[in-house]
């Protein structure tokens, strides 16, 4: 009985680019796993089928064989015989899919005791809004895992070393098979380092690390923002057998700060002022971020809400000779605590008064009386 074609048994044609070949792979696969169909010998047949047909044109060299000269290719020994989907045959081209879903690749070529890299480290660091504004220098403490001196990051104590792992011959990794699937797990004598150690260090009890307190200098820039992040390259973790360093990550947190609030470049300060200066205007003096003082014109009839911008007074542009500006908002202040001179001005200035003085409470108040009309209409 003659062969079935392998693009057909994957049901592509022969121009079928890789990904979309490995992806029709990939769901005639998982339709005929025996796994879904336990007891089905058809299905069981096809499994074997489509392995074999994606083990061939997955290969450049073999799919190029195929289509010029079909089965005939791989017979009486052409190429390698892939015929009756045999076990090896099963795990070079079933690997794709171990990789995609399980991310289980073939650790065919890999050892196991090859070093792994340090782990990343994270501190958050607080500073002030002035801290931020004028940039520093902080000196951090930080906690990390070192290579023990003792042995030098092996594990072993001095005068042996590390030996073979006999379950996973050093690759880190054992193989079950588990029906048609070869399942690939991290080897359990030696939790995947491909060495076991017979005669531990005493300092670090094997492990090759010790745990150690680091103090660093971080230079903050001026302009950090909140949530700002810092890298310093091979300040993390140490990594195992000559592995490099992990990286340490500075998180930049902002204080509160009672008088100014920020966004971005901007700052933004809330200024109470007298009701005289606001009527008649006049000149106050603000506080800026960098501890000094600027004087601020308040034009007359000023009311609470109104912004000033003063240009440059903000947070410095990270990386940047600009400033962002700063964002005055005035809040208009009742007069407290007055003496009977002081209310009897006040009465006869509000006798004096007409539409003119305060032009939004008579409209308001013109507003509220044409309601009031038209309900009682």
């Amino acid at each position: 009985m003659a062969k079935q074609c392998y693009y057909e048994i994957l049901g592509v044609d022969r121009t079928v680019s890789s990904a979309e070949l490995k992806k029709a792979f990939r769901k005639k696969a998982m339709q005929f796993h025996p796994d879904r169909n336990p007891g089905d010998c058809e299905a069981e047949a096809r499994f074997k089928e489509i392995n074999e047909a994606y083990d061939i044109l997955k290969d450049e060299q073999k799919r190029a064989a195929y289509d010029r000269y079909g089965h005939a290719a791989f017979e009486n020994g052409g190429m390698g015989n892939h015929g009756g989907g045999g076990f090896g045959g099963f795990e070079s081209a079933f690997s794709d899919i171990f990789e995609d879903l399980f991310g289980m690749g073939s650790s065919r070529g890999r050892r196991g005791n090859r070093g792994r890299r340090g782990a990343d480290l994270r501190y958050n660091l607080t500073i002030t809004l002035e801290d931020a504004f004028t940039g520093k220098e902080e000196k951090i403490t930080i906690p990390r895992a070192e290579l023990c001196g003792e042995c030098q990051g092996s594990g072993a104590e001095a005068g042996s070393s590390p030996e073979v792992c006999m379950t996973c011959n050093g690759i880190g990794k054992v193989r079950t098979q588990q029906g048609f699937f070869m399942v690939e797990r991290t080897c359990p004598a030696c939790q995947g380092r491909g060495q076991v150690i017979t005669s531990p260090c005493k300092n670090c009890h094997g492990a090759g690390k010790v745990e150690k307190r680091k103090t660093l200098s971080v230079k903050i820039p001026a302009g950090v923002e909140d949530g700002t992040r810092i890298r310093l390259q091979g300040e993390g973790e140490c990594g195992s057998r000559g592995a490099p360093n992990g990286d340490l990550y500075i998180f930049i947190h902002m204080e509160y700060h009672p008088i100014f609030q920020r966004d971005g470049s901007t700052i933004f300060c809330e200024v109470p002022i007298p009701m005289t200066v606001a009527a008649l205007g006049g000149e106050i003096e603000v506080p800026t971020v960098d501890g000094q003082k600027t004087a601020l014109k308040i034009s007359p009839g000023t009311q609470t809400g109104k912004q000033y911008r003063l240009r440059g007074k903000g947070m410095p542009i990270l990386h940047s000779s600009q400033y962002g500006d700063m964002v005055i908002q005035t809040r208009v202040e009742t007069p407290v605590n007055m003496t009977k001179k002081q209310k009897q001005l006040l009465r006869e200035f509000a006798n004096e008064c007409g539409d003119d003085v305060s032009p939004e409470s008579s409209g308001f108040l013109n507003k509220v009386k044409e309601l009031w009309d038209d309900l009682t209409d």
